[in-house]
């Protein structure tokens, strides 16, 4: 976007040294009257003063745009993380109840492995 603004902005200068270079080439050579030469002058500054509030609506549009496109992008892209995020969640805790009964027969199992031990224990002492 900085590469659009900087192309906006120096098409605006070029057109203002463009202005300002026909003004003088006009005052130079063209032997027209005070009052008409004036009146083409303020011709010439309206039109330059449109171009740019014209350029400048547009990159005003642009840039709108450009803002919405990305508000839902990021919106987009927040509501697939959250989805994401939900379904691994629920994968997790399928996983840990499907583990549950693994967990519980191995901690039995050490238990009576414990116990065996402590037995053969005290029966060498």
């Amino acid at each position: 976007m900085a590469e659009n603004q900087n192309g906006a902005d120096n098409k605006l200068v070029y057109l203002l040294i463009g202005a300002g270079i026909g003004a003088i080439t006009a005052l130079l050579f063209a032997p027209k009257a005070g009052s008409e030469l004036r009146s083409e002058f303020a011709d010439a500054t309206r039109k330059g003063l449109d171009y740019t509030r014209d350029t400048g609506r547009q990159v005003g549009e642009r840039a709108s745009d450009l803002i919405t496109r990305g508000k839902e992008a990021v919106s987009d892209l927040t509501d697939r993380g959250k989805d994401l995020i939900n379904r691994q969640k629920t994968q997790v805790a399928a996983a840990v109840e499907a583990d549950t009964p693994y967990c519980e027969a191995k901690q039995s199992d050490q238990g009576k492995v414990s116990a065996e031990v402590e037995e053969t224990i005290a029966s060498t002492n």
